[in-house]
């Protein structure tokens, strides 16, 4: 593998998380932040469709640091799986519910984790929290139309069994209609989506299903392409679930001889990770083994960039150590920190202190109270900018509050 930092051609994979949306909603996001990114930095950022089949993506020009430079970013889909798991029933999503909780208590993860960082907790406690409450809602209405139905049928001069029949059916008939109305208030909600999540790699207690297994060979596949490609860099960005989806599969290319050592440079950067509410679940050994391997590779930089105004990842958690996975080689991933509180002025900060899901993205957005050095967390720069990651970023100290603290119970590798 080359070791320039000077990148004039670059390629993107980014792995979102848990998202059911087309991934046009990255190309939107990247085009309106990067063009205020640019414009409060003075560099200029020009987005085109881009050419050829594969993935999702778009083709970036851009003017940074006197030099001009390009990069296809492409967006590895794995929202249609998210969707597939998704699709359940009202009732089903309660069963997930209790399924998952069963899971994270009785394994004693749940406790682990709180040791980490409470606000990823409070945010896996929130669905249970606000799906028992719509239910609580529900029931409560349902007795009180129900009992009204049954007043109203013995006063009007039915037989008490039938005003007792139509009192039973109109609480559940009541019932039915206050939790479906909170159904399709979802999107002001989020309980149902954050409980689809959490089910998700709890059904299968950490380990990674087969269709998602199948995926990640697809996207090891694209990767490995582009790596024997004149490219000067080939970029890996994992976003909240997305990061342990692209631990894994740049793990693999690399157990399996497929970087080769001649090629572009090899860039893995993390951020918002929510890994350990995976890696410590008991089925986990895959996820674990891929922690353990890649945090002792030469073949790659890996940055994770977490901020501690983010109550959706464990932030500047160093997810090799706190797993209890770290070998004696460790390398990686350098923990470094978006500082949301400094890297954002007053005004936005105070604007988006409390809008918890849009704080998670933000590391995908512009930072509008920058300091101005190259070596800040841009991720415009980053991912269109004429040096690589390491060149940007390796040569920062590791967060002085990073957590390194081993408090995994399942350490097993497989």
């Amino acid at each position: 593998m080359s070791d320039d930092t000077k990148v004039a051609k670059r390629r993107v994979f980014y792995i979102p998380g848990y998202d059911p949306i087309h991934p046009r909603r990255y190309r939107e996001l990247y085009r309106r932040e990067g063009a205020e990114q640019a414009r409060l930095e003075g560099y200029t950022l020009a987005l085109r469709p881009k050419t050829g089949g594969g993935a999702y993506g778009w083709h970036v020009e851009a003017q940074i640091e006197g030099a001009r430079t390009e990069a296809d970013i492409d967006v590895l889909v794995w929202s249609d799986i998210v969707r597939g798991s998704m699709g359940q029933s009202i009732l089903a999503t309660y069963g997930q519910l209790v399924r998952t909780a069963w899971v994270y208590i009785v394994s004693g993860a749940l406790f682990r984790l709180m040791r980490l960082r409470k606000g990823p907790m409070i945010a896996a406690l929130y669905p249970v929290g606000m799906l028992l409450g719509q239910l609580a809602l529900a029931l409560l209405a349902g007795r009180l139309v129900g009992a009204l139905a049954a007043w109203g049928g013995a006063a009007a001069g039915l037989p008490a069994l039938l005003a007792t029949a139509l009192g039973w059916a109109l609480a559940a008939a009541t019932l039915a209609f206050v939790l479906i109305r909170f159904r399709r208030a979802d999107p002001r909600f989020y309980a149902y989506y954050l409980m689809h999540d959490f089910a998700y790699s709890a059904r299968w207690q950490g380990a990674s299903p087969p269709e998602l297994e199948a995926r990640m060979a697809e996207f090891a596949a694209t990767i490995a392409e582009a790596l024997t490609q004149d490219w000067d860099e080939v970029l890996i960005v994992g976003h909240s679930s997305g990061a342990h989806l692209a631990i894994s599969i740049l793990a693999d290319l690399i157990r399996d001889g497929r970087v080769p050592a001649t090629g572009p440079v090899l860039s893995l950067l993390t951020l918002g990770q929510v890994v350990p509410m995976v890696s410590f679940l008991p089925k986990a050994q895959r996820l674990r083994r891929d922690l353990r391997d890649l945090s002792q590779r030469d073949e790659l930089t890996w940055i994770d960039v977490t901020a501690p105004g983010d109550g959706c990842a464990f932030a500047l958690c160093d997810p090799v150590s706190v797993t209890g996975v770290a070998p004696p080689g460790k390398r990686w991933p350098l923990v470094l920190t978006a500082a949301f509180t400094r890297t954002l002025s007053p005004a936005r900060w105070k604007a988006l202190r409390w809008r918890f899901f849009r704080l998670h993205f933000q590391y995908l957005c512009a930072f509008d109270a920058l300091p101005g050095k190259a070596d800040d967390y841009d991720y415009f720069r980053i991912t269109a900018g004429p040096r690589s990651l390491a060149a940007r970023l390796g040569g920062r100290s590791p967060a002085k509050s990073r957590i390194e603290t081993p408090v995994n119970r399942y350490t097993d590798c497989g």
